[in-house]
């Protein structure tokens, strides 16, 4: 394990890429807190029965997370329709709730005990280990549904409804978030090649994360070329995500994770560290960086916000 000072050593050389951008940390934050307050308000509240069910539920969900995918299609849609009416806006922000609703459900199946058993989420314990594993279970089966059904509910063009129930369907199933899942299990203990990592978690993490991108395209009813281009950001910087993850998994601790440090080599799974080290996964987080950037650059200012979160994902420290 690195100490505090050794990780951001590590990470400091290798920001050639400046963002200079004081807007930024205030446009993050104010995202970030207006996905959290849409799910707040969105999710069944505690005191309604079940209540165990909702109550974990929310523990899952609310009151921690950095919302990158909801800022992702937030941003997304930002870029592709600036100028944003109230019904879209609307759209954005539930949509960008379900894919954060989502990507809390898949955590909640990641970390129990027939998957990566896991006893740390965002600081504090694992669902399964507050409410037991039946009730994580069905807190998870439920989460997944209701997103959809905030999806189905857009006041936007029923066509653009199907279209995103799609790319989102698409992204959680056995050709996406699920079956990188079951390539994780199977691929624990062997040795991967490069191509196979970089296949599982473009399906694992990739997936969703390009699905929200997408779908901020969508809603905003984006023409073919600027989804063709967000198509090609939202993989890099997918798969950039997962690089800058195993990077912090040996070089952060469990308290600025929030999650325990060190489960990937206990574990002993292929990672991008364990296959080039870390410096040579820094470096190749960065080139996927580049390619993100270089694909979003006929959105001008439009896509400033998009570059930012590229920035946050390949130089964050936890």
């Amino acid at each position: 394990m690195q100490s505090d000072s050794n990780h951001l050593s590590l990470l400091q050389p290798h920001n050639r890429h400046t963002f200079d951008a004081p807007w930024f940390d205030a446009w993050l934050s104010e995202h970030q807190n207006q996905v959290e307050q849409t799910l707040d308000a969105f999710m069944p509240k505690p005191d309604v029965s079940p209540t165990d069910l909702h109550q974990a539920m929310r523990w899952a969900v609310l009151g921690g997370g950095k919302r990158v995918r909801g800022a992702l299609l937030l941003a997304a849609g930002q870029a592709c329709h600036p100028s944003i009416d109230l019904a879209t806006l609307t759209s954005l922000n539930a949509a960008a709730a379900a894919v954060e609703l989502v990507h809390a459900y898949s955590l909640i199946h990641d970390d129990l005990p027939c998957m990566d058993d896991d006893i740390l989420r965002r600081g504090k314990p694992t669902t399964h280990v507050q409410f037991g594993e039946a009730v994580a279970l069905l807190a998870g089966d439920a989460m997944q549904p209701l997103a959809f059904e905030w999806l189905a509910q857009l006041p936007v063009a029923p066509a653009l409804i199907v279209q995103s129930i799609q790319c989102f369907s698409h992204a959680l199933g056995s050709l996406g978030m699920a079956g990188g899942q079951a390539i994780d299990l199977i691929s624990t203990g062997k040795i991967q090649t490069e191509l196979e990592l970089a296949q599982m978690h473009r399906l694992k993490t990739g997936a969703l994360l390009e699905a929200s991108v997408v779908m901020g395209a969508i809603i905003t009813a984006a023409n073919s070329k600027q989804r063709e281009a967000l198509k090609i950001y939202a993989r890099a910087i997918g798969l950039a995500f997962q690089v800058i993850d195993d990077v912090l998994d040996v070089t952060a601790n469990t308290n600025q994770l929030g999650k325990t440090a060190g489960k990937d080599q206990q574990d002993h799974k292929s990672t991008y560290v364990s296959l080039m080290g870390v410096e040579r996964a820094q470096d190749f987080a960065i080139e996927l960086y580049d390619q993100a950037v270089e694909a979003i650059q006929s959105f001008g200012e439009q896509g400033a916000a998009l570059r930012g979160l590229a920035h946050f994902i390949v130089y964050r420290s936890n």
